[in-house]
């Protein structure tokens, strides 16, 4: 590993991980993106090259913590010392000011409701004296404050003679630069190196060298925190100008594939904003705008909304002669035959055109039906520190009925075809291909959700696959169990692909079975993720299995649930639909379902 590798082995004391962390980055950073840092940055790390270490510590605490406006009273690190000391560089570099002006919210952040009633009782002994004045919570004592106090001004105008001081972060968009800029989003943060340490997360090592990176350009960058304002925009409480949001995204375009789809994906969040504001014409020009997959399916709707279903009909034609996916077709197939009622007849009839039955239109496997007896809620943990019992479920009084030493049932959900193909196909999935890496710290691909993903590793999957048909996949699958267990993937369940479950899956599911799972997953690797049955039996003596999708009373099947089950009917696999019953006066209690409800695959890490 190269002296700026993040992975490399932290040489500085313990106490101070997090600045030897910080550090790694900034030379990271630096190495790779020469030409993307602008002047801020590169002034940013040349000065905090300089900074004593003391001020480097608190300097990236700060960075760490929710912000901008930190007390510093309220900071104490043992590592640091004298913080007051410690802030004195950062006060000089004007990255920390305590002079900047504060609104009421920013110093209701800072400061607990016992303080804000001490605070402000003094100056207000009328209005805000009283009962109503100590029982008032702190947002809407704020509000009460807040037509009386409209004004910012700095933290020692708020809290005079107080001894106290507030700093507020100046460089946090900066930070925030570099940090994006270094993970290719703003989900992870510099936690991601402590928890790597500690081995709580562990990525596949992948060989990519400088010029991988997530951004080609400083462009890329400023359009990707353009595009994150513009999201967080409506993820906030205040009122938003959808038809300005939209209008500024919409000319928001750029030449980078990956940041087009996140364009699109926010014109699509934009139009079901519009939606719930019942503003369809505005949502039917975000949906127009927008490639995310289900916007068109949303605009369609609109028009019926609008009441245009001729519009609405038109825009459905279009669609079924090129459906973007199955799940597509499977809406359309729904909606056809109502738009076709609905549009105006004039001229000649309309009609809908002959449709071939393909897999998707294909019949649901006979379903079965079985009366059991209610399960009974598991009782109240009489020791506090007892961990908390679940609830039971139908799924799990089903497995329990069913389940026995020689036919075992275990509830995977989309657990096991998942792990099983993304043990087999590991090779092809953390392939170093250009845009798919660029950090250490990704549990997978970054272009996973790219239209071209699985055609740029065609090879590979073939490679992958072919162990099916000469029967060496079992041993594949069982050494990179054992090689790659616990690495971070967005496919493997660690946590439910025990061994004997691996085993039990490779004796009883046939090759040819798994080739047909995996074909499907192949055709939409994000999507086909989901939907799979809620248990698997196994039948060892008989090397058969079967995949059971269960329902409780009043519960449906899911579009992808149906979607999986029309699949597999259609090639002969296995699955099915068990729809429970609960017996009105049940003669015996089922099993107390067993602990721990299935967690993501890996530890619930999403793919960069």
């Amino acid at each position: 590993m190269t002296p700026t590798d993040p992975q490399a082995a932290p040489t500085a004391p313990h106490r101070l991980y997090y600045l030897h962390n910080f550090r790694r980055a900034l030379d990271w950073i630096s190495a790779r993106y020469p030409d993307v840092l602008g002047e801020s940055e590169h002034a940013f790390a040349s000065r905090f090259a300089t900074l004593p270490q003391p001020a480097q510590a608190l300097m990236v605490r700060l960075v760490m913590r929710r912000g901008p406006w930190f007390r510093a009273s309220r900071l104490a690190y043992d590592e640091i010392g004298d913080v007051q000391a410690a802030a004195a560089p950062l006060l000089a570099a004007g990255w920390l000011d305590a002079d900047a002006p504060m609104t009421l919210d920013e110093l209701g952040t800072v400061h607990t409701l016992p303080e804000l009633r001490a605070l402000f009782r003094p100056a207000h002994p009328q209005g805000l004296q009283g009962a109503m004045f100590r029982t008032l919570p702190k947002p809407a004592l704020l509000a009460a404050l807040r037509t009386l106090h409209p004004a910012a001004q700095p933290y020692a105008q708020w809290c005079p003679g107080g001894g106290d001081a507030a700093w507020r972060v100046t460089v946090g968009d900066i930070c925030t630069r570099l940090r994006l800029m270094f993970f290719g989003n703003l989900y992870q943060d510099w936690s991601e190196f402590v928890l790597a340490d500690l081995g709580l997360f562990r990525y596949e090592t992948v060989p990519f060298d400088a010029h991988s990176r997530a951004f080609q350009s400083r462009a890329d960058v400023d359009h990707y925190l353009a595009l994150q304002k513009h999201r967080d925009a409506l993820d906030e409480d205040a009122p938003v100008d959808h038809a300005a949001l939209l209008h500024t995204v919409q000319q928001c375009t750029s030449a980078n594939p990956w940041l087009e789809r996140r364009r699109a994906k926010l014109l699509m969040r934009i139009g079901q904003a519009c939606e719930k504001a019942q503003n369809w014409p505005l949502a039917a020009q975000a949906y127009a705008s927008s490639q995310h997959p289900g916007a068109r399916h949303r605009h369609i709707r609109v028009h019926e909304r609008m009441g245009l279903p001729e519009q609405a009909l038109r825009l459905a034609l279009q669609a079924q002669a090129a459906p973007e996916s199955e799940e597509e077709s499977q809406r359309l197939a729904r909606m056809l035959p109502r738009l076709v009622r609905c549009a105006p007849q004039t001229g000649a009839p309309l009609h809908l055109p002959r449709q071939r039955r393909t897999r998707l239109q294909a019949s649901l496997p006979t379903p079965l039906d079985i009366t059991l007896p209610r399960p009974t809620r598991p009782a109240p943990a009489i020791n506090a520190d007892a961990p908390l019992q679940p609830e039971p479920t139908v799924e799990w009084a089903l497995r329990n009925h069913w389940h026995t030493e020689a036919a075992p049932v275990f509830y995977t959900e989309n657990a096991l075809i998942n792990s099983l193909f993304g043990l087999l196909c590991w090779p092809a999935l953390f392939a170093p291909l250009p845009g798919a890496f660029f950090h250490p710290f990704q549990s997978g691909p970054a272009d996973l959700d790219a239209p071209d993903f699985v055609a740029r590793r065609a090879d590979l999957f073939t490679q992958c696959l072919q162990q099916l048909d000469d029967g060496s996949y079992r041993g594949t699958l069982l050494q990179r169990y054992e090689d790659k267990h616990g690495l971070q993937s967005p496919y493997v369940f660690w946590s439910a692909l025990t061994r004997p479950l691996l085993a039990l899956a490779l004796q009883c599911i046939p090759a040819a079975h798994l080739r047909l799972f995996f074909a499907r997953m192949l055709q939409s690797p994000v999507a086909h993720r989901t939907g799979f049955p809620d248990l698997v039996r196994f039948w060892p003596a008989e090397q058969r299995y079967a995949l059971v999708e269960v329902k409780g009373p009043g519960d449906k099947l899911q579009d992808n649930q149906i979607r999986w089950l029309q699949y597999c009917h259609y090639h002969g696999l296995p699955a099915t639909v068990c729809h429970v019953r609960w017996q009105e006066h049940p003669t015996a209690r089922a099993h107390p379902a067993p602990p721990g409800a299935l967690s993501a695959p890996g530890t619930a890490r999403n793919a960069t």
